[in-house]
């Protein structure tokens, strides 16, 4: 059964043009595992979103631990290598222990208690696998005698290369290893001056000879291994004896590494290539926003609003009606197996499907002997055995008279929706989506043709059928006008109107559309300004409130003064007592005027040592400033008005300095918000400055401000790269920038 299944899925991949991007989302897997995690997929969400939020280094590849375990059950002897598998796993779950997180990563990680007795196992094994000899004094010494007897070997063969009655047979004077065996390479004859064993032909007719010099080191070496062998075997014996007792530990490291390398797969994925995690909703609703098909390169960014039952995708011959369906069916999977995708995860919204099926391809050929319209009949007998399924047909009509088939499809369309299914259509013809289109739980889409250029534009608008643009495409490849203005005059005058009407009502459609976007704009504009001023009313009430508390505590504290000072027996007390009170009362400040200062595009402005010339405004607090040829954004209340002073000509030397700079931005303790608006200052203040590269500090933390500080960095126009910094200046906790 799980062959069956996952031969399906591995068809629906390869229908909906994923295979590439699943076989790359697989290299980051320790070892090889389902795409679904088993279990409360909200509770592994939680897990995934929480490992995203910190940084850690990958765990290693491991092998399967099934036969590993089965030995354990049957008391057999474990090799080496399938022991420090085991140890892999518990060593990476300790550095995980170390970092001392918190929530419920570090709740997860608090569960694993290793048992004392799997250090006497794990000692014996360095970082890379092998085992430690100098543990053992017995082992320590052969090792130590078999070096030796290798060296005798070497010198032996040396001596025998420099020998006279030996050089006019030997071909090189090389040591050779033939089948493990050292020997030299000599002519015919050679058994006059040399007595060895023949190991070996060589293709120019020499021969590889193994001396009899050297054979009582070799028998000692043989012996010497053996002996180890037996000495390492009663290791594997005793370590394996240990590793049985320790069994229900083992197993569970095996199912938690299991679960952990699907999350942290999908969580290293997703940062590598700047995708975004996204689950399943418990509904049916899918509502994308900006997605791209990680199969199309330089694509336009997907915006569909799919809450009906049914979307049917009308328009233009390639126009990528085909790809949204894969779009959409292809978000709805990765959402399923939360695997990383490229979107806006805030403003989309994917439902949950028990099964995604999908009719792309045409099931005709040579070897099934069946018609096209015969297999699509196949195909959704099938669909009715489904219920809460999502279900893409690409040209629904395919094979068949139009007519026909839209009265037929209209039907089974109907039939689908009461047995729960939500379906996504794709086709050219307008028959069916007219019979469709009076429905509430029908959404129509066109994808929109470009007239004046006479090419698709491969966007797509909601609510309207959509034109094929069957002649215009014909005349764009090559059939003459002639043949197309024929075909024109057969296809009807009353055909050729509803044509005209339809792209009519599309155009009309696409400019409400701009309109709205454009009042849209403005009224989010008005909104943000409404805010600011509020959140300025309730900044300047909370510093009136301020100043009243203090106010009123500084008179009160004055008053008890005079209090005292009143009940005194005699005047000097009296004068002290007053005078204490005059201390207590708020210093009269000085009303300071402030003046406002308004700039302008064009302004000649200072920003701290350096004069430059205002090129855009963004509102009355930020401006752009050109300084020395470079574009900075600085606050307005760092700028002051200045003239600039005409310069005398002067010969400009250009030197190539590679500028490499120690200027650093600790941010450290600050929060997101504060270290952005402080890095925002220092970059600018570097690029005036001239720097080339400079270095931030952030810590590792939680992850918070580290991810703040990236995402800062990406988006900053003046930021050519950054990555991590070497491990002596900070590693994962400080970032080289580069400007």
């Amino acid at each position: 059964m799980r062959v069956a299944n996952g031969s399906k899925i591995d068809t629906l991949i390869n229908q909906l043009d994923l295979s590439d991007h699943i076989s790359l989302f697989k290299q980051f897997f320790s070892r090889e595992s389902a795409l679904y995690i088993e279990g409360d997929q909200e509770l592994h969400y939680r897990y995934i979103k929480a490992l995203d939020a910190i940084e850690f280094k990958a765990p290693p590849k491991v092998a399967d631990f099934t036969n590993i375990k089965l030995h354990l059950q049957k008391h057999g002897v474990l090799q080496f290598e399938q022991i420090f598998e085991i140890v892999k796993v518990v060593r990476y779950f300790r550095y995980f222990k170390n970092m001392e997180l918190k929530g419920i990563i570090g709740e997860w990680m608090d569960k694993f208690v290793i048992e004392p007795k799997f250090f006497e196992v794990e000692k014996y094994f360095t970082y890379d696998g092998k085992f430690e000899e100098n543990l053992d004094e017995v082992l320590f010494g052969l090792g130590k005698s078999i070096k030796e007897h290798k060296a005798n070997i070497s010198s032996s063969l040396k001596r025998l290369t420099t020998s006279q009655k030996l050089s006019s047979y030997l071909i090189d004077t090389q040591v050779h290893l033939i089948n493990d065996e050292e020997c030299l390479l000599v002519r015919g004859g050679f058994n006059h001056v040399l007595r060895g064993a023949i190991v070996g032909r060589s293709s120019s007719g020499g021969f590889y000879v193994s001396p009899d010099s050297i054979l009582k080191a070799k028998e000692q070496i043989r012996y010497i291994v053996q002996e180890r062998e037996a000495i390492f075997y009663n290791y594997a014996k005793e370590f394996s004896s240990k590793l049985a007792e320790l069994l229900p530990f083992i197993s569970f490291c095996d199912k938690e590494f299991t679960k952990f390398d699907n999350y942290q797969a999908r969580v290293l994925f997703a940062k590598s290539k700047n995708l975004q995690l996204v689950k399943s909703k418990k509904d049916s609703k899918i509502i994308l926003d900006s997605f791209i098909h990680p199969a199309l390169h330089h694509a336009k960014p997907i915006h569909v609003d799919f809450s009906k039952n049914i979307l049917m995708i009308t328009g233009v011959n390639a126009g990528g009606k085909t790809m949204l369906l894969k779009s959409i069916l292809s978000a709805a999977f990765m959402a399923k197996y939360i695997i990383p995708m490229k979107l806006n995860e805030h403003k989309s919204h994917i439902g949950s499907f028990k099964n995604i099926l999908a009719i792309i391809d045409d099931p005709q050929n040579v070897k099934n002997d069946i018609s096209t319209f015969a297999g699509r009949m196949q195909e959704f007998s099938k669909i009715f055995e489904h219920r809460d399924a999502l279900v893409g047909v690409d040209e629904i009509e395919l094979g068949t008279d139009s007519d026909e088939a839209a009265a037929l499809f209209k039907v089974i369309l109907d039939e689908l929706i009461l047995r729960g299914q939500k379906i996504v259509v794709t086709t050219h013809h307008k028959r069916l989506a007219a019979l469709m289109a009076d429905r509430d739980d029908v959404e129509l889409m066109a994808a929109i043709y470009d007239e004046q250029n006479r090419v698709p534009t491969y966007e797509f608008m909601q609510g309207i059928i959509g034109k094929s643009y069957a002649f215009e495409t014909a005349s764009r490849y090559g059939i003459s006008n002639k043949i197309v203005n024929e075909a024109k005059a057969v296809y009807g005058d009353n055909s050729e109107k509803l044509n005209l009407l339809i792209e009519r009502g599309s155009q009309l459609e696409r400019e409400l559309k701009q309109k709205h976007q454009k009042i849209d704009e403005k009224l989010e504009e008005i909104r943000a300004k409404e805010r600011d001023l509020k959140e300025e009313k309730q900044k300047l009430y909370e510093e009136l409130e301020k100043e009243k508390n203090t106010l009123k505590e500084s008179y009160e504290s004055a008053i008890n003064e005079a209090k005292q000072a009143a009940r005194a027996g005699d005047m000097k007390a009296i004068h002290r007592a007053m005078n204490e009170a005059n201390k207590k009362l708020p210093v009269e400040k000085k009303e300071q005027v402030k003046i406002d200062v308004d700039f302008k595009v064009g302004d000649n402005v200072k920003y701290h040592s350096k004069k430059g010339v205002i090129v855009a405004m963004k509102d009355k607090n930020e401006a752009i400033v050109e300084v020395d040829g470079m574009r900075v954004r600085a606050k307005t209340s760092h700028l002051k008005h200045t003239q600039l002073i005409q310069q005398k000509p002067r010969t400009d030397v250009n030197l190539n300095v590679d500028k490499r700079a120690g200027l650093k931005c600790d941010l450290h303790g600050m929060r997101a918000e504060e270290a952005t608006e402080v890095l925002d200052k220092f970059i600018s203040d570097a690029l005036i400055n001239g720097w080339d590269e400079v270095i931030v500090y952030h810590g590792i933390g939680t992850g918070k401000l580290s991810y703040a500080v990236k995402e800062f960095l990406k988006s900053h126009p003046k930021v050519k790269k950054f990555e991590d910094a070497p491990q002596h200046m900070g590693g994962f906790g400080a970032k080289l920038v580069t400007l």
